[in-house]
C-alpha cells in the first residue's frame, strides 16, 4: 500500500506539471486581440489540454476513498469530517475563482458533496457502473467540466477493485492507439461543417490520452527510472494545492510579457521554470514539514484541531 501511495503522488505531481502548461497557455491566448494558431497552439490542444485534468479527477476520487477510511478511524461521522473538507476547499475555490475564472477547485468542492458523499454509500459495482455511464454521458455531451462527475466515482470505484499490474502494458498501448486515433478524426471534423455531432470526439481522445500517460508513467516507475521520477514528481504531488494556487499567481504576475510574445513560446519557457522551481522548493519543503502550507491550513480546517506539521520539533 505504501508503494501505491508514492506512486498517485507521483502521477498527481505529473497532473500538475500538465495542468500548469496548459493554464499558461490558456491565459495567454485568451489575452491575445488576434490569437491565430501556430505550433504551440496545436501542440497544446492535441498532446496536452484536456489530457491531465481527468487524471487529477479521478486521483480526486480516489483520495476520497483514502481520507474516508482515514476519517472512519478518527472520528465516529466520517463523512460529516469529508462535507467540512469539501466545504474548505470550496472557499478556497470561491475566492481562487476571483483571479482565475474556470479553476477547478469549487466544482471539485460542488461534485464532491453532491456526489462523492452520496456514491460513498453505494456497493462498489454501482459506483464503477454509475462512473462509465455518467463519464459516457459527459464525453458525448462535449466534455469539459461535466466529465468530473463520472471520473470522480471512476476513481473512488477504482481504489475498491485495485486492477493488477500485469495489465498495465496492454493499458498504455490501447490508450495510446486509441488516442491517436481519435485526435485524427477529431483533427478532420475541424475542417468539416458537422464539428457539433462529432463534439464528443474531443474528449473522447483526452480521456485515451490521460489513460495512455499514466499507464505508461506507472510502467516507467517500474524501471530504473523510479527513482528519479519519485524524486521531482512525488513532492510536487505532495504539495498540490499549494503548487496549483501558486501557479496561478504567477501565471497573472507574467501576464504583460507572455501576451507580448504572439509565438506563446515564452509561456512554455515560464511553465516549465516555474516547474523547475516548484519541484525543488517542495523537496526541501517536505524534508522540513509533513504538509505543504495550504494542504497543512486545509487539514487544520478540516478537523478544526492544532495538526503538528514540523518535523523537527515532532522528531519525525
Amino acid at each position: 500500500m505504501t508503494r501505491r501511495l508514492h506512486e498517485l503522488d507521483v502521477l498527481r505531481g505529473f497532473a500538475v506539471c500538465g495542468i500548469m502548461l496548459v493554464n499558461t497557455w490558456q491565459h495567454t491566448r485568451g489575452h491575445l486581440r488576434a490569437p491565430g494558431r501556430n505550433a504551440v497552439d496545436w501542440a497544446v490542444e492535441n498532446l496536452l489540454q484536456g489530457r491531465f485534468y481527468p487524471i487529477f479527477s479521478f486521483l480526486f476520487g480516489l483520495s476520497f476513498v483514502l481520507f474516508l477510511r482515514s476519517a472512519s478511524g478518527r472520528t465516529g461521522r466520517p463523512r460529516l469530517v469529508l462535507l467540512r473538507r469539501l466545504a474548505v476547499l470550496g472557499g478556497v475555490g470561491l475566492l481562487h475563482q476571483t483571479v482565475n475564472p474556470g479553476e477547478v477547485l469549487l466544482p471539485y468542492a460542488i461534485f464532491g458533496a453532491l456526489v462523492l458523499l452520496p456514491a460513498s454509500f453505494l456497493p462498489r459495482a454501482g459506483t464503477l457502473l454509475l462512473g462509465a455511464v455518467v463519464t459516457l454521458w459527459g464525453v458525448r455531451e462535449g466534455g469539459g467540466v461535466i466529465l468530473i462527475p463520472g471520473l470522480f466515482l471512476l476513481g473512488m470505484a477504482m481504489m475498491e477493485y485495485e486492477p493488477p499490474e500485469r495489465l498495465l502494458p496492454a493499458v498504455f498501448l490501447a490508450g495510446t492507439a486509441l488516442a491517436v486515433v481519435l485526435g485524427y478524426l477529431w483533427i478532420r471534423a475541424l475542417g468539416g461543417d458537422r464539428l457539433l455531432y462529432f463534439r464528443g470526439l474531443y474528449p473522447a481522445a483526452g480521456l485515451a490520452a490521460a489513460t495512455a500517460y499514466c499507464a505508461g508513467l506507472l510502467l516507467l516507475l517500474r524501471t530504473r527510472m523510479r527513482e528519479p521520477l519519485m524524486a521531482a514528481l512525488s513532492p510536487l504531488g505532495r504539495m498540490a494545492l499549494t503548487n496549483y494556487l501558486v501557479s496561478t499567481l504567477v501565471i497573472l504576475a507574467a501576464l504583460p510579457l507572455l501576451t507580448a510574445d504572439p509565438t506563446r513560446v515564452s509561456g512554455v519557457v515560464l511553465g516549465v521554470a516555474v516547474l523547475a522551481a516548484q519541484m525543488v522548493f517542495s523537496r526541501i519543503w517536505l524534508e522540513r514539514f509533513r504538509y505543504g502550507p495550504c494542504e497543512w491550513a486545509w487539514r487544520r480546517l478540516t478537523w478544526m484541531e492544532r495538526v503538528p506539521n514540523s518535523r523537527i520539533r515532532s522528531n519525525a
